[in-house]
C-alpha cells in the first residue's frame, strides 16, 4: 500500500515458482505461483528438517504446487503439516499434502472472526477464508512441536486473522511468521476477520521474543525481526495519527478517509484500505476517542468523541 515509505520494505524476492530453495541449513522454501496484488509474487511453504521434516502452509488450492512440495520431500517423510491460519492462499492444499503423507495437521482451530458480526454487516467477500479447514491437533500459545532435529514453538498472533499462529525454531533464532510480519507490505487488517487491537498487542508479543530472522508467508526473508516489528508498529500509530488528524477536519466516512490518507494507492487495493482504516476506527471507538452512529462498520459515519 502506499504511504509506507517509514518501513524498510524489501520487494527483491527473485525465488521462481515450484523452485525448492534452502534459505538456511534445515530450512528450505517452495513459491506458489498464486500472484496478485495481496499475494505479492505468491504464497511462500517451507520445509522444516531433513529426513522427516514438517510442512509450513501447503499453500491454496493448487495441484501444481502440493505436486512441487511432495517433489521437494521426495524420499523423505512428511511428519507434521503446521498452518498458520487459515486464509485461502494458506491452508487449502492441506488436504492434499495430508492424503500423499498421512501427517497430522496442526493449527490454532477453525476460521473464525476476531469478533461477533454486527447485524448491519454483510459478509465481507474479501477475506477469503477457508472455512472448510480443521486441524487434527489444536495448538495453543506455548505449545511445542517437537520433530525429528526440530522443536516449533506456538506463538499466538492474532490480528491479520483471530486464529493466526507464528512458529518459532528458537535454538535456531528463526521464526515462521505467517502474514502476521510481512517483508514486502504492511499485513491487511479487516474486520470482523482481523482486529487492530489483537494486531498491535501480537506485534509486541513477536518484538519481546529472542528470534531474529522471520520467514513470512509471501516475499522475502526479514533479518532483524524484532527491529522490523518497532517499525510496523510505528507505521500503525502513524495510520491512527492521520486518521485523528482528518476526524479533526470533521466528521467522514471511510472512502473520505482513505482518499486523504493513501496518496496514490492501487484501485485494486481500496477495498482493503477501507478494512484497515475500519479496523483502526473499532480501536478507537472501543478507547473511546472516536464516535460513531451504532456499531463501527464499514458504512459508518466518523467523528471526534466529545
Amino acid at each position: 500500500m502506499a504511504d509506507n515509505d517509514d518501513i524498510p520494505f524489501n520487494r527483491d524476492f527473485p525465488l521462481k515458482p515450484g523452485v525448492v530453495e534452502q534459505v538456511r541449513p534445515g530450512v528450505r522454501r517452495v513459491l506458489c505461483n498464486n500472484p496478485s496484488p495481496f499475494t505479492f509474487t505468491g504464497t511462500v511453504s517451507y520445509i522444516v528438517g531433513q529426513g522427516k521434516v514438517a510442512i509450513i502452509d501447503p499453500g491454496p488450492d493448487d495441484e501444481a504446487h502440493a505436486k512441487a512440495l511432495l517433489d521437494a520431500v521426495k524420499g523423505e517423510t512428511v511428519t507434521h503439516i503446521l498452518v498458520t491460519h487459515t486464509h485461502r492462499d494458506h491452508s487449502p492444499n492441506t488436504p492434499r499434502i495430508k492424503a500423499a503423507t498421512g501427517a497430522p495437521v496442526y493449527a490454532e482451530g477453525p476460521h473464525r472472526a476476531s469478533r461477533p458480526r454486527f447485524e448491519s454487516e454483510k459478509h465481507n467477500p474479501e477475506s477469503g477464508a477457508d472455512r472448510d479447514f480443521r486441524p487434527d491437533v489444536e495448538v495453543r500459545h506455548g505449545d511445542v512441536i517437537e520433530g525429528a532435529g526440530f522443536a516449533l514453538e506456538a506463538v499466538a498472533t492474532p490480528g491479520h486473522t483471530a486464529n493466526h499462529l507464528a512458529f518459532a525454531l528458537t535454538e535456531r533464532s528463526i521464526n515462521f511468521v505467517g502474514d502476521h510480519v510481512m517483508g514486502w507490505s504492511t499485513s491487511i487488517v479487516a474486520p470482523p476477520d482481523g482486529s487492530m487491537i489483537d494486531y498491535m498487542a501480537s506485534l509486541e508479543r513477536l518484538e519481546q521474543r529472542p528470534e531474529q530472522l522471520y520467514l513470512s508467508g509471501h516475499g522475502p526473508e526479514i533479518p532483524e525481526g524484532p527491529r522490523f516489528v518497532r517499525f510496523l508498529a510505528r507505521h500503525r500509530r502513524a495510520r491512527e495519527a492521520s486518521i485523528l488528524h482528518r476526524l479533526g477536519k470533521g466528521e467522514a466516512d471511510i472512502p473520505t478517509m482513505v482518499r486523504a490518507i493513501y496518496i496514490g494507492l492501487d484501485p485494486r487495493l481500496a477495498n482493503a484500505a477501507g478494512y484497515s482504516v475500519l479496523a483502526h476506527l473499532e480501536d478507537l471507538v472501543a478507547r473511546g476517542v472516536v464516535a460513531t452512529d451504532g456499531d463501527p462498520v464499514i458504512g459508518g459515519t466518523y467523528r471526534m468523541a466529545s
